[in-house]
């Protein structure tokens, strides 16, 4: 006991009787009653310190991995009080190294921890503000709320009045973070369903200005890429009706088993949900009627244009062996055309001569509709 406590063997058996140490000079050891009663008295002394000490070094030991893990503590700085912590869950009558119970490395021990003490004070603020900080990552990474600036006023006013557990403050810090951790846990899934639902959403879009762009099917650059993500538009925007009632489904489930509404980004998911499903209804409703409409709209064209008449078609190119204007017999005056071509009803109904065409034995070219030979005077006209 002595050497694990560093202390002086012969010190101490001098104290019980002189002749346990002074051989040389005193002849006989005592080993009378009252002699070995001392050194009874003194053992179980020495016992008691004993267990006092580690007692008090495994007290210091917990002070100090407490205040280390609160304070991040590197372990460089940590190693060198292994010595310390490997004492705290030792038995008093296990035999232990020489000097590990010292009393001056108790007192090192003891300066250690008020050293962190005093630093834990003054970081303390620090470190509540931090937990406080990793809470809002995790009510934010799953679109969860919370109040922040009401939350950083009351954590401030708590560690500036000095009343407050620090301690204690951090603890619950601990457990708060541990109860978002699970929440966060639990909405994973429904979460996962979101984002397709979001992908969804922003494809129906996408989708809803490709196909109302008249030149998509334009050849250019990109085209045929803008082509292949509209296939797969498509395909997406057709699961959505399934996709939401499973994420509807699934909604329900968790806030009648957590008791709670589910909430994203301040809103109930659920009131999104159907928002999104009513408006989708009305949008399609829209769609339908615009179809309706335009389908009555060309069957009354279609309507009114039938007693004009069979729809024209396109003007047939005139024949290039003859000038236009022109037939087999042509009036001229003075080696110049004297027909004009003239648009009048008359000229609808065919063209007028005040000659009689001579009879060639073929088959004269047939003169256009729109042509009319109006000679200047009748009588002038050089053929019959």
């Amino acid at each position: 006991m002595c050497n694990m406590m560093s202390l002086d063997l012969k010190k101490t058996l001098y104290e019980v009787h002189p002749s346990f140490v002074e051989l040389e000079r005193i002849k006989s050891m005592s080993i009378s009653d009252s002699t070995l009663d001392r050194l009874a008295g003194t053992v179980h002394a020495l016992n008691q310190e004993k267990k006092q000490r580690l007692r008090k070094l495994q007290d210091l030991g917990s002070t100090l991995i407490e205040l280390w893990s609160l304070m991040d503590t590197p372990l460089d700085e940590q190693k060198c009080f292994d010595h310390v912590t490997s004492l705290i869950s030792v038995s008093p009558n296990r035999v232990m190294p020489q000097g590990c119970l010292a009393h001056d490395l108790i007192e090192k021990v003891e300066v250690e921890v008020k050293r962190l003490k005093h630093l834990k004070a003054s970081k303390m603020k620090e470190l509540v503000l931090k937990k406080m900080t990793q809470l809002e990552e995790i009510y934010r990474s799953v679109h969860m709320h919370i109040d922040s600036d009401h939350e950083w006023q009351i954590l401030t006013e708590l560690i500036d009045s000095g009343r407050a557990d620090l301690s204690e403050l951090l603890t619950d810090m601990d457990d708060r973070i541990a109860e978002a951790r699970d929440l966060a846990l639990s909405r994973k899934d429904i979460l996962e369903k979101v984002e397709k639902w979001t992908s969804a959403i922003e494809e129906e879009g996408w989708l809803g200005e490709y196909e109302g762009d008249q030149n998509r099917y334009n050849a250019g650059r990109g085209a045929h890429i803008n082509l292949k993500r509209a296939e797969k538009a498509r395909v997406l925007v057709s699961k959505i009706p399934s996709l939401l009632e499973n994420l509807t489904t699934k909604v329900k489930a968790w806030e009648k088993e957590k008791g709670m509404s589910f909430m994203y980004d301040k809103k109930r998911l659920l009131d999104s949900l159907e928002k999104y499903t009513s408006e989708r209804q009305q949008k399609e409703e829209e769609k339908r009627r615009s179809r309706e409409l335009k389908k009555l709209q060309e069957q009354f064209a279609a309507e009114q244009g039938a007693p004009y008449g069979a729809k024209p078609s396109p003007m047939r190119p005139l024949s290039a062996r003859k000038p236009l204007g022109q037939s087999t017999n042509v009036n001229i005056v003075g080696g110049t055309p004297n027909s004009r071509r003239v648009s009048t009803p008359v000229s609808r109904k065919g063209g007028l001569s005040c000659g009689k065409m001579k009879d060639t034995g073929k088959t004269a070219a047939s003169i256009p509709a729109n042509y009319v030979s109006l000679p200047k005077d009748c009588s002038d006209s050089s053929y019959m």
